[in-house]
């Protein structure tokens, strides 16, 4: 397979997250920047910075109210979902209903109050996987497949 033709493989797991290839007629698990193989599925937001992974999952202790995980329990759920109102119950992080009953994160970042889809939260966590995947193999990546939990009904997997 030529490396113009490789797909990678990104696992956005709800605790971590993993990227992978199929190369050289075998898999080939890609280590993030700190050489670990699995990413924590979290995105955290400060003054200064937008933390992805093990950085971002470091912040809860004095960041908790701007450090999102978990976020696969708000993809495409009405924020009116009862599951999904329990869950909030126990997160640090705020999440208020938006248009049409969609949940939204509510965040500060850089100084400023800023309301994000579950999707755009997974696309920050996507970029990242991306980016990973781009360093290690040396090129830029234009085709992956993305996996979703197979609890996912319907409308989440439209969502994603």
């Amino acid at each position: 397979m030529a490396s113009a033709d490789l797909v990678v493989g990104i696992d956005l797991g709800t605790t971590c997250s993993r990227d992978g290839v199929w190369r050289n007629e075998d898999v080939e698990i890609i280590p993030n920047g700190d050489g670990a193989y699995s990413t924590p599925s979290y995105v955290a937001f400060t003054d200064t910075a937008l933390l992805t992974g093990n950085a971002a999952k470091r912040q809860p202790t004095r960041n908790a109210e701007n450090t999102v995980f978990n976020i696969h329990q708000l993809i495409g759920r009405k924020f009116s979902d009862p599951a999904l109102q329990l869950s909030i119950r126990y997160w640090p992080f705020k999440v208020e209903c938006g248009p049409k009953d969609t949940a939204q994160v509510v965040v500060q970042y850089k100084g400023e109050t800023k309301r994000f889809q579950p999707i755009e939260i997974v696309a920050i966590l996507l970029c990242e996987m991306r980016k990973m995947a781009e360093i290690y193999l040396d090129q830029e990546v234009t085709k992956a497949v993305l996996t979703v939990p197979g609890s996912f009904n319907y409308f989440q997997r439209q969502a994603m």
